[in-house]
């Protein structure tokens, strides 16, 4: 299945340790370790070139093992040194570790407007302190809120001050966590700037091939829009052909994502491969001439890097044609030429290049895709022995949604929680839409303005898309279309690899430790699962969420959940902050009520302000009970305050026995500050939930 013996894919055993040494490097990357590594690389090095030099005069090649336990250690130690140097915040000249009154940026990429509100990010070339300028290096992400930001470009050089601060983690437990989605960027810190703050040095000074490509691709999408009707299908077209996603809506995101086509809005390998069997098919008459096999990779090669430019070098489209790139050289001067060979040699050197790229989803799903269809593909497809020739070729493209589906589900699962049921149905009918799409709007977009010609392709290509996002939105409200709510921990994810490796190399090679191996991590998994299960199902807790202008309450027993806030479950706070928390506690059942509404269920009563919940109280203190003076103290397990009321810790600890005290982020930072200063000279146990600090009290 992957090759009858390892010397067969050297490459691709050899890069086993180089990914082991980066994942190490990813917990252990402080530049502490960087002189100990590069010596220990260097010692390493000199051995494995004298072990070669001396094998014969000291018999060395009698122990075989020897020389590949140098190597491994080498690619091991090397991987660890890439990641770590490559991290930007271990740089003695992080602009970070300067004071500064003003910092000198270079913008890196396509600004994006979201509202009024421009993003990008950054290069930090220099620190201004008290007008004297120090040369730095880094990455930062800004963001400005000012009409007049709308012309800034990519080489853009600013003048802004040095008011910037470290990316926040989550607010909420399982909220996807935005700060290790910026560091897995070498992104530390942000800045916010407003009208004025900002001042423009020069216009237009960074790499010119990717000024370039960014501004040609802006004037591509702009010609979508001369002919193109359909915001959506605009929309689409911009995203499939040319990588610009800015105008993509949430609702084709959803749909897409939920059947399980969202690797079709991704500028990727499978694009790259539709114009690659394009290109292979027209030029094919090449291999008839002395010299034409090369001439052929060649013209291939320089179209593919030329649609990548199209692209804005994007750089999923990157990575893909650096992978093809290699495929073509291989197979156009080797017959025989293993592809996981070609696959670990452009995964090393774009490692190499950037050893972030490891974490990177689009990476990994890429790089895992082509490993299932080099590896598991012709497994599937071997299952079912069809005479017939279109149901063969038919049985063929199933063989290859399944393979890619099922090498990549750990992953979606791990990363995107659900699964979806109608993958194959989905995958199988936006093929042949997805080429006439690709072919026709690159046809569009290379060919001059012709008024029939063009108004013609454009309709073509805008019915296309139309058409697609018409039956992908149907099959995503099918029913039972998808799986949601999967939440496995990084050793359930490991054990599926393991299980769905050795499932499809038993059924290959049909040894019975495979067979063994998948059993006993399949037992292992259920085991994981139902404990995690059965622990949910007794547990109950409390969670005081910090959701910044709003208030959070959840009460969960089991699987079931009652939700004290001002939000509804439409709403994007709702969605981005307290969903994912109860999917990831398995709740099935959540009710929501407001502040001052009633509420009974089997486990919890809410009468106004005062809740009830495994023998637990709770009193919500806010304007309306500001002023309410009870003639005995009542007893409670926790006081929270939100909505800033006109109170102070005298008054509540005359009027309440509390154990603990919590208070949450629609309180203003004045009182937050006036009971900081209360609690010096009055001890309490109290909480502040601002600042990711939403606080989680459970029981068994």
């Amino acid at each position: 299945m992957i090759a009858s013996h390892k010397g067969e894919i050297p490459f691709f055993v050899l890069i086993l340790p180089f990914l082991v040494g980066i994942g190490l490097g990813f917990n252990l990357s402080s530049a502490q370790y960087e002189p100990f590594l590069y010596a220990a690389i260097f010692l390493f090095a000199l051995a494995f070139v004298l072990l070669n030099l001396t094998y014969k005069r000291f018999n060395i090649y009698k122990i075989k093992w020897l020389g590949g336990l140098l190597l491994h250690t080498l690619l091991f130690l090397l991987g660890w040194a890439v990641i770590t140097s490559y991290t930007e915040i271990n740089n003695t000249d992080h602009f970070s570790k300067t004071p500064a009154d003003y910092l000198l940026v270079k913008i890196n990429n396509e600004p994006k407007l979201t509202g009024d509100i421009l993003r990008f990010t950054a290069n930090v070339e220099g620190n201004v302190l008290n007008g004297k300028r120090t040369s730095t290096s880094g990455t930062l992400l800004i963001a400005i809120k000012d009409s007049t930001a709308k012309n800034l470009y990519y080489g853009d050089g600013l003048l802004i001050p040095a008011a910037y601060h470290p990316i926040d983690p989550p607010d909420v437990p399982a909220e996807f966590n935005y700060k290790k989605y910026l560091a897995n960027q070498n992104i530390y810190y942000q800045a916010f700037l407003y009208p004025k703050q900002f001042y423009t040095l020069s216009r237009n000074t960074g790499n010119p091939i990717i000024a370039y490509s960014l501004r040609l691709r802006q004037r591509l999408v702009e010609k979508f829009k001369a002919d193109m009707h359909s915001p959506e299908a605009i929309a689409v077209a911009s995203t499939l052909i040319l990588g610009y996603k800015a105008d993509l809506s949430n609702d084709v995101l959803q749909a897409y994502s939920k059947t399980g086509t969202i690797h079709v809005l991704s500028v990727s390998g499978a694009h790259v491969a539709i114009i690659f069997v394009l290109l292979n098919l027209a030029l094919g008459f090449l291999e008839r001439f002395k010299y034409g096999r090369s001439i052929k990779a060649v013209i291939i090669i320089t179209l593919i890097w030329y649609y990548s430019l199209l692209s804005g070098f994007s750089p999923a489209v990157c990575r893909a044609a650096v992978m093809i790139t290699m495929v073509i050289i291989g197979k156009t001067y080797s017959r025989h030429i293993n592809t996981l060979n070609i696959l670990a040699i452009s995964a090393f050197f774009l490692l190499l290049y950037d050893p972030l790229f490891i974490v990177d989803v689009g990476f990994q799903l890429s790089y895992l895709a082509v490993f299932g269809l080099v590896v598991l593909q012709p497994v599937v497809y071997n299952w079912i022995d069809i005479k017939n020739k279109w149901a063969d070729k038919l049985w063929a493209m199933c063989s290859v949604s399944i393979a890619a589906q099922v090498i990549t589900f750990p992953l979606s699962a791990f990363y995107f929680h659900q699964f979806p049921v109608y993958f194959l149905v989905s995958n199988l009918f936006i093929v042949i839409p997805s080429a006439i799409i690709m072919y026709t709007g690159i046809a569009y977009l290379l060919l001059p303005q012709i008024p029939v010609v063009s108004a013609s392709l454009a309709f073509v290509l805008e019915k296309s898309i139309l058409l697609m996002n018409k039956v992908l939105s149907v099959i995503e409200h099918a029913p039972f279309s998808g799986i949601n709510k999967i939440w496995i921990t990084s050793a359930e994810y490991i054990l599926l690899y393991v299980i769905i490796i050795s499932a499809f190399y038993f059924l290959n090679e049909q040894r019975k430790w495979l067979l063994k191996l998948c059993l006993g991590c399949t037992l292992l998994l259920v085991i994981s699962i139902s404990l995690k299960r059965w622990n949910n199902l007794r547990s109950e807790s409390i969670a005081f969420l910090d959701l910044k202008k709003h208030m959070g309450l959840v009460f969960r027993k089991g699987n079931q959940a009652v939700i004290v806030s001002d939000l509804t479950d439409s709403d994007k706070t709702y969605k981005y902050s307290i969903q994912p928390y109860l999917d990831s506690c398995q709740v099935s059942e959540a009710k929501i009520c407001s502040e001052n509404s009633n509420i009974q269920s089997s486990f919890l009563l809410k009468k106004t302000n005062l809740i009830e919940f495994d023998n637990k109280k709770l009193m919500i203190f806010d304007k309306g009970t500001q002023q309410t003076t009870l003639p005995a103290k009542l007893k409670l397990d926790y006081l929270y305050i939100t909505g800033n009321p006109d109170t102070n810790i005298g008054f509540l600890n005359r009027n309440y026995d509390y154990g603990l005290l919590l208070i949450d982020n629609t309180n203003p930072n004045l009182l937050i500050t006036r009971f900081n200063e209360e609690a010096k000279t009055t001890p309490i146990n109290y909480r502040v939930l601002k600042r990711n600090k939403s606080v989680i009290i459970s029981s068994e």
